[in-house]
């Protein structure tokens, strides 16, 4: 019997945005709909189909299989959440059906997957505490560990995680934060008291969530035995390996033709035939572990293109206009609602959504191929103006409603 004890936790962050109407300068103040919610809800209906509902029913099988013994993370953001209720009920019922088995945990985020924690730190917590409330209602446990939007984090908004009562925080493993660490231990975060932070091991969960599919790649095609070996062979006692990546991998982004789903189908008896390998969940992992030492976060990290910054949202002139002009709006928007308007607040929320400025990055060279990957529009430039059109009708909107009724 091996002495060895390391974790393996899958995290899967499945999100979809809502995405905005084609607005032009006259559409303003004509009351078209500021979303598209025939594109949204074909969308959301497609991604279950390929993704949510095989995955799950393949997870939930793995699960079966093994008496429990694989355990995996998840986070859907709020926004999926509402359009998996308005849209594909019946995959919502399968994440449902995933909590119901006890081996498999939901995290808090930023409902809707907004960058409020480094733009206004009030809406972040509202934010955090609705979300909070919507995963203990809808999944029966309320969450222990937070994922901040696209993993970014540093040494404020990891206080704030652990004011918020919060007793794990995910991460990315960047070297810039490491500086020579392994990503494979639980570290602290300075200034933190007892907050545990998992980091994402980036050339594992890259090897599924990138290259898996590339025929390019020296090691395509990867196949089950061989990606449990190596777990197997980089893991020491007490590690903890961080394979945390978009759900929409499983059959979206990579398609089923590409063999992803059978090689998740296959891995789980392949890593637990390893001795000392073991599944969990963030909060087991992190339960199990001892911070190794706190890091020094000075600077927002994040799991996003090479920089692993904020670069992949506020990197240009466009994306800086957009979140300034948005969030200067969020105390009008508050208001609206207080106002008896708060289906208002409710689209100012919507347009807090990080892709909306992800959209409007300029990169260049593989980053910009992603980027290009997941932008509904025509260019960087065609969604600052899309957004901004749909940003100067709200705001126009918020000024009608300003004062109660009455008033």
């Amino acid at each position: 019997m091996s002495s060895r004890d390391a974790s393996v936790v899958f995290y899967f962050q499945a999100h979809q945005p809502y995405r905005l109407s084609r607005y032009t300068f006259f559409d303003i103040g004509t009351k078209k709909p500021r979303f598209d919610d025939a594109e949204n809800k074909r969308i959301v209906k497609r991604v279950a189909e390929r993704c949510y509902v095989p995955m799950n029913t393949l997870l939930r099988e793995a699960i079966e299989a093994t008496d429990g013994a694989f355990r995996c993370s998840f986070s859907l953001s709020g926004t999926l959440l509402t359009q998996l209720e308005d849209w594909a009920p019946q995959a919502l019922d399968t994440f449902v059906a995933l909590a119901e088995t006890g081996a498999v945990e939901f995290l808090c985020e930023t409902a809707y997957h907004s960058l409020a924690s480094v733009a206004n730190p009030a809406e972040f917590e509202r934010q955090v505490e609705t979300q909070r409330a919507r995963i203990e209602e809808l999944f029966g446990r309320s969450p222990r560990t937070f994922r901040n939007t696209e993993l970014v984090f540093d040494e404020d908004i990891a206080k704030r995680v652990e004011d918020l009562g919060f007793d794990t925080l995910l991460g990315e493993g960047a070297e810039r934060l490491l500086r020579g660490r392994s990503w494979r231990k639980v570290y602290g975060v300075r200034g933190c008291e007892r907050l545990k932070l998992l980091l994402r091991d980036y050339p594992f969960s890259d090897d599924i969530a990138f290259r898996f599919s590339n025929r390019e790649w020296e090691h395509y095609p990867l196949m089950a035995d061989t990606y449990a070996d190596w777990l197997d062979k980089s893991a020491q006692d007490g590690d903890v390996i961080g394979l945390f990546m978009d759900y929409e991998t499983f059959g979206e982004h990579q398609w089923a033709e590409t063999g992803i789903l059978d090689f998740m189908k296959h891995l789980p008896a392949f890593v637990l035939a390893k001795d000392g390998l073991n599944f969990r969940t963030t909060s087991e992992a992190s339960a199990t572990a001892t911070i190794a030492e706190h890091l020094a976060v000075p600077d927002p990290i994040s799991w996003a293109d090479q920089e692993r910054d904020l670069s992949a949202w506020l990197s240009n002139h466009m994306q800086h206009a957009a979140h300034d002009a948005l969030y200067e709006l969020a105390d009008d928007a508050r208001a609206a609602a207080a106002n008896g308007h708060p289906e208002l607040f409710e689209e100012w929320r919507k347009l807090t959504t990080s892709d909306h400025v992800y959209y409007m990055c300029t990169k260049l060279r593989s980053d910009g191929d992603v980027h290009e990957y997941f932008t509904p529009y025509e260019s960087p430039h065609d969604s600052f103006i899309l957004f901004m059109n749909v940003l100067d009708d709200l705001a126009a909107r918020l000024r009608t409603v300003r004062q109660p009724a009455g008033a």
